[in-house]
């Protein structure tokens, strides 16, 4: 089998699948008048995968994402876990994550709180200079339901599936030159209160990825995020500048080569 053989297979079910949500979602939204909330956002994150040995990592993620530029907090979010590599292309891993989201309505001041669990498997590979990264994720997530900027102590509870694919460019043969990048992730949600949004959310990406040292670099650009709420004619179209950093050391005896 060709190493590119289920990359292509991935990107033909994620495209079929968004072909058919779209197709849902129309005629969901065809007896009602579909509502758009334009927002601007910013995000920033620090990823961190720590190789500790051969096989495994420890995983561990920050992230802050506000509206309007910094004006206002729209969620804090954390995610440790633990990575395994199956081999130096393909890895593993699962983990706990916390989300705190601020409200959304003027006035109100209580974060809904959110508890995550994630299993992921992760693929590399390449095509020519182009690196393709490919990384199916699957969370189980309780989140607080807040009532009149009141916690209510119940939960919801969805399973959401995730699949992002990923393009770096070089635009250099000189590593510490600027790459640029492309990416695309879906999201599908599942479970009993779910009923008009099984599609949750698509983050599109275009950027510049640069690197800062060898185990270190970042990624800048514009992410354009379309969310559909959970009445099914309620969207938020989210355009986000976004600024990510990867903190990669290897402090085992293997090196890749």
């Amino acid at each position: 089998m060709k190493p590119l053989f289920v990359p292509k297979i991935l990107l033909v079910t994620v495209i079929a699948t968004l072909l058919l949500l779209q197709s849902s979602n129309a005629q969901s939204t065809s007896y009602t008048n579909k509502q758009i909330n334009h927002q601007i956002q910013s995000w920033v994150s620090v990823n961190s995968t720590i190789r500790v040995s051969k096989k495994w990592g420890i995983m561990v993620d920050v992230h802050y994402r506000s509206n309007q530029f910094f004006a206002n907090p729209n969620f804090y979010f954390v995610r440790l876990g633990g990575n395994y590599w199956i081999n130096e292309h393909i890895t593993a891993a699962a983990g706990w994550g916390h989300l705190w989201l601020a409200p959304s309505k003027a006035g109100f001041k209580t974060c809904a709180q959110e508890n995550r669990l994630f299993q992921q498997i992760q693929m590399t590979s390449k095509i020519g200079t182009i690196q393709l990264l490919n990384r199916l994720r699957n969370e189980q997530r309780w989140q607080e339901k807040i009532v009149n900027d009141k916690r209510t102590n119940e939960f919801k509870f969805t399973n959401r599936v995730r699949y992002l694919a990923s393009l770096t460019i070089p635009i250099s043969k000189n590593e510490y030159y600027p790459s640029l990048v492309l990416s695309d992730e879906l999201c599908i949600q599942m479970g009993k209160e779910v009923v008009y949004n099984t599609f949750d959310q698509n983050r599109a990406f275009l950027g510049f990825k640069q690197r800062i040292l060898q185990n270190l670099h970042f990624d800048i650009g514009y992410m354009l995020v379309n969310q559909q709420k959970s009445n099914g004619y309620q969207y938020d179209q989210n355009s986000t500048y976004r600024c990510f950093f990867y903190y990669t050391p290897n402090f085992s005896s293997h090196k890749k080569s």
